[in-house]
């Protein structure tokens, strides 16, 4: 967030310039000192608390956000860390003295500043990090008091670690697949997956399904079928994704475009930090950062998850007031 020239602009982390798609939180940054430039993160709000990272993703990319959505999602900017301020460079400070001059400017000027939590052991760190889903965060971010503010991947430096709780995992069915790009360009290496929309009843029922798969016969309402709910590209070494391509070859049914649909074979295990309902996917649900955590050679195409095993991990909201 920076404030300079009596203006204001809003970064992305992948350095898009967003100042038109956040108005509400550009105006409050227009309040403070010129010269000031925050690092921090914009979350959706619900109430006194953040919102799940699904909410954002309404308002990520739209440029002219309307009175509507911006009742719908409020979001505020919740500050990190003090990069400038009057003009001044501070990024070379310890982190414990840019903390304090933060802490000063916010105590006068608004915005939403993020708690330190101090422990006193590595006991209580990892207690307060067992409870991060039920406050709806990925972890704890550990820096070093007396660390500068690195520019770029500073992960090597070993000042600062983002110790995120386990992710949550799913065996899930190759069904799609799209050819990757750049040293990847001529593998198929990003994947969609599916799960079983319930249990199927055993081995001879999911075997049936792909029958009809291969037949390229459409689900009868209410059979067992596979319902298509994330996208991964990463996860897999260069020679399992050579491995995989051979197969996805060996089992293609049809071509659109770039992709390709497959009769199922295989099962993988994907790790996500986050799962909510949603509108967009035909399974009804999105998760965040999905990514493949191993191909699961020892599982049955029957024995992969269903959609009531991702329901059971959906947090949902606690009952208004």
């Amino acid at each position: 967030m920076v404030r300079r020239c009596g203006q204001v602009w809003i970064w992305s982390r992948g350095e898009e310039l967003i100042t038109e798609g956040f108005p509400e939180v550009a105006a409050q940054a227009g309040l403070w000192p010129d010269g000031t430039v925050l690092d921090g993160e914009l979350l959706a709000w619900d109430g006194d608390a953040p919102a799940p990272f699904q909410r954002l993703q309404r308002r990520i990319n739209r440029q002219s956000p309307g009175r509507k959505l911006l009742a719908e999602v409020p979001v505020r900017f919740v500050a990190y860390d003090l990069l400038e301020a009057d003009g001044h460079d501070l990024r070379a400070l310890p982190l414990h003295r840019r903390r304090q001059r933060l802490e000063a400017l916010l105590a006068a000027w608004p915005a939403c500043l993020s708690p330190l939590l101090p422990a006193d052991s590595w006991s209580a760190l990892a207690a307060r990090r067992a409870g991060s889903r039920e406050r709806g965060v990925e972890g704890l971010m550990l820096k070093h008091r007396d660390s500068a503010y690195g520019s770029g991947r500073t992960k090597a430096d070993g000042v600062w670690w983002k110790w995120k709780v386990d992710p949550f995992t799913v065996d899930a069915v190759l069904v799609y697949a799209q050819a990757g790009h750049g040293r990847r360009a001529g593998l198929y290496t990003d994947y969609s997956f599916a799960v079983w929309n319930r249990p199927p009843a055993g081995p001879d029922e999911a075997a049936a399904v792909v029958e009809a798969i291969g037949r390229r016969e459409p689900p009868q309402p209410g059979a067992l079928q596979l319902a298509t709910f994330a996208k991964a590209y990463s996860g897999l070494s260069d020679d399992e994704f050579q491995a995989v391509d051979r197969v996805i070859r060996a089992t293609t049914l049809e071509k659109f475009g770039p992709v390709r649909s497959l009769r199922p074979t295989l099962v993988f295990e994907l790790g996500f930090e986050g799962i909510a309902r949603s509108p967009r996917h035909k399974s009804g649900i999105a998760l965040r950062f999905p990514r493949i955590l191993r191909w699961r050679h020892d599982k049955p195409l029957h024995e992969a998850d269903s959609l009531a095993s991702l329901e059971t991990l959906i947090r949902r909201p606690d009952p208004p007031a």
